[in-house]
């Protein structure tokens, strides 16, 4: 079934100094609103910014099905190089459900990724997530699984539901005001909105399959990967090892002040921190 993807998209204030795309890739429970405070920093570093809400997320459709990180990378891969015609490869960078779609991208399109960063997530089919997945601090990831429990139970309660996880995984609490709040309330609420939200996590099984059937078939990933996660996030998130299990170029940054949401709780950190890694591989 055909799905529409909304976007945001920023270019340099000079377009003969661009230097390249930069595709960010927003996670749970978020939009590309996530990426708010970043996009014309990096804009101004002489980057095309693209960041979209990825199938079942803010404005973009909420089909039944889809949710398997492959194939919500192939929609990212055919709205970049299909409808805007993006010439070269580009950096990905993604956060929490987006780190998944992220390796997702670089795993399927390698050509056409200069690079990837991507964090604050226990990747599908490494020994990171079969360590963290029953985890107390992963309960969400069981119920989130159940089918049509979450839906029931989280309606009507959409923002005291999402306000745990900001306050849980947060370091910075004033990062995300309440006007925030209502803004992912409000997208998640709406029609489709929860399934999809629950289905994304409904699919990592299948996500672990393929990420490791990836891994015996082709080896580890080429692209120059950075795990990029907030200092003082979950200890077992920062650790760069899931990322060696999957390629062969592997960094680490670990952004200053921040937990779970870097792009907000540190979006100047976040800046330097992925420029730092893109600008080594134009």
């Amino acid at each position: 079934d055909e799905v529409t993807l909304a976007y945001i998209e920023c270019t340099p204030p000079s377009l003969a100094a661009e230097k390249g795309s930069i595709l960010l890739i927003h996670g749970f429970p978020e939009t590309s609103y996530q990426f708010r405070h970043v996009i014309n920093p990096l804009s101004e570093a002489g980057f095309r910014i693209i960041t979209p809400d990825y199938r079942g997320a803010g404005e973009s459709s909420h089909p039944r099905h889809g949710f398997d990180k492959m194939q919500m990378a192939a929609d990212l891969h055919e709205l970049l190089h299909e409808h805007l015609k993006v010439p070269k490869p580009v950096h990905v960078v993604g956060h929490d459900i987006g780190g998944m779609v992220a390796h997702a991208y670089a795993a399927s399109f390698p050509a056409d990724t200069a690079s990837v960063a991507w964090g604050e997530c226990p990747l599908p089919g490494t020994s990171a997530y079969e360590q963290f997945k029953d985890a107390p601090g992963a309960f969400h990831f069981h119920f989130h699984w159940q089918p049509d429990l979450p839906e029931l139970l989280v309606a009507g309660k959409e923002k005291l539901y999402l306000k745990h996880f900001y306050h849980r995984l947060g370091n910075n609490y004033s990062a995300i005001t309440d006007v925030d709040l209502d803004h992912y309330a409000t997208m998640f609420a709406q029609a489709g909105g929860l399934r999809c939200g629950f289905d994304v996590y409904r699919a990592f099984a299948k996500d672990a399959e393929d990420n490791q059937r990836y891994l015996k078939e082709k080896g580890k990933c080429t692209v120059p990967m950075l795990l990029l996660a907030g200092k003082e996030g979950q200890p077992m998130l920062k650790d760069a090892g899931q990322g060696f299990e999957m390629y062969e170029q592997v960094e680490q940054s670990h952004v200053a002040g921040c937990g779970h949401w870097v792009a907000e709780e540190n979006p100047e950190g976040f800046v330097e921190a992925v420029l730092t890694f893109a600008n080594k591989h134009i």
